[in-house]
């Protein structure tokens, strides 16, 4: 990730450990893309047993798995975009 942006100069990370906050932001995408995905699946595949629910989880997870970048990604811009909103009194230049 730039430090800076490369049109308008304005740095990313505030302070050090920045983006933790952004853990919180993944989790809550990725808890929404996991019920999401396995709503889909309940709804398209067929179903039965327990030995079906079971594979049903490791199927939503074969199918997320490729969308974990993504998400770290958007969480990141997404709290970044937040922090922003919230806090937007900084001079970038102390910085």
């Amino acid at each position: 990730m730039n430090e800076r942006c490369p049109v308008c100069g304005l740095r990313f990370e505030r302070e050090e450990g920045y983006f933790t906050g952004a853990m919180y932001v993944s989790y809550l995408l990725s808890l929404v893309l996991m019920f999401a995905i396995f709503g889909i699946l309940w709804l398209v595949l067929p179903r039965g047993s327990l030995f079906a629910i079971g594979m049903l989880c490791l199927a939503t997870a074969a199918v997320y798995l490729p969308l974990v970048p993504v998400v770290f990604r958007y969480s990141r811009v997404l709290y970044m975009h937040l922090d922003r909103k919230l806090d937007p009194d900084v001079d970038e230049t102390a910085l």
